[in-house]
């Protein structure tokens, strides 16, 4: 717990909530409610271990920041808490709840010990794969998915870790459990063509006679799209693009347009993930105290040469 002033408010709870909720509870001296509100949430920020952190503002010492939450949410009373997630006030309630009912309001916002317990093992995991030990990524990264079997971003770093390390077959069977959300997981999906490559890979002609039947035929759109995958299959991103692109110009349905659709999960294995958003002043529902917007991270230029190269071939 901290006692957030106009100094800290942006580093303690505006920024700390892009890796954590803030619940920020408005209290005064002189409120009862207030003081039978406080030892409970202490005590509720001990029992969920992490799951959310607790801040707490004297509306007295405070008014400024009190008086812009207040406005935000129309309350004139307090104790008045306020949940912050991914910087941004999120919800809120107002006076001394009963624990059952701080516990659920709680619960619709907080990570669940599971899904705590899941991101541990992924930042473990990146932390290995940046040092270069794959193998130990793995086994956290698999202890991830294991734990929270809903979490796709876990599941969509295992498999690429897998598919990264040549194994087809252990991804296969990690990926058939998400198969039916690549409709709606552009992460998902892009695992779903890499790994259709490496399996394609397995059995496709080697790449000279695969360059002989395209050299004889540039409409040889099988041919092509085959070497396509070898080259996706062999992390040879930029080359694969090159290929789809081919069929793309000169056909932009072929095989219900399973070249561009390729080209794009391509694309998207090669971005990388966008940071947290930055807490940002500058429409209802934020705080003007909240400070500068972090500057944005520029895009990789060859991710959007691609880009721009598709959007062309599609006009």
């Amino acid at each position: 717990m901290i006692d957030i002033t106009t100094q800290n408010l942006e580093a303690e709870v505006i920024n700390a909530s892009l890796q954590q909720p803030v619940l920020l509870d408005i209290w005064a001296p002189w409120c009862g409610p207030c003081k039978a509100l406080g030892p409970a949430l202490e005590k509720l920020e001990t029992a969920y271990a992490g799951r959310f952190r607790l801040a707490k503002l004297n509306s007295d010492e405070q008014p400024e920041i009190a008086g812009q939450l207040s406005q935000m949410f129309g309350v004139r009373s307090i104790p008045f808490c306020v949940l912050f997630k991914d910087g941004q006030p999120v919800d809120g309630f107002v006076g001394a709840l009963p624990e059952p009912q701080i516990r659920q309001f709680l619960d619709k916002h907080v990570p669940s010990a599971d899904e705590m317990a899941a991101q541990e093992e992924v930042s473990e995991a990146q932390a290995l794969l940046a040092e270069g030990d794959t193998a130990s990524a793995l086994e956290r990264l698999q202890q991830a998915v294991v734990i929270d079997p809903g979490n796709d971003t876990a599941r969509y770093d295992y498999l690429r870790a897998l598919l990264a390390e040549g194994r087809a077959a252990d991804a296969r069977r990690a990926f058939e459990p998400v198969a039916s959300k690549v409709d709606l997981d552009a992460r998902l999906a892009a695992a779903g063509h890499w790994l259709a490559a490496c399996e394609k890979a397995a059995s496709a002609r080697p790449p000279e006679a695969l360059a002989a039947a395209i050299a004889a035929n540039k409409r040889d759109f099988d041919a092509r799209f085959e070497l396509a995958q070898t080259h996706l299959a062999a992390q040879r991103f930029v080359e694969a693009m090159d290929e789809l692109l081919e069929i793309v110009m000169r056909d932009k349905a072929w095989n219900d347009a399973l070249a561009r659709r390729t080209y794009v999960a391509i694309l998207e294995l090669m971005t990388k993930p966008a940071p947290k958003p930055a807490a940002e002043a500058q429409a209802k529902g934020t705080l003007e105290v909240a400070g500068r917007a972090a500057p944005v991270a520029s895009a990789d230029p060859l991710v959007d040469q691609y880009r721009r190269k598709l959007s062309m071939a599609l006009n």
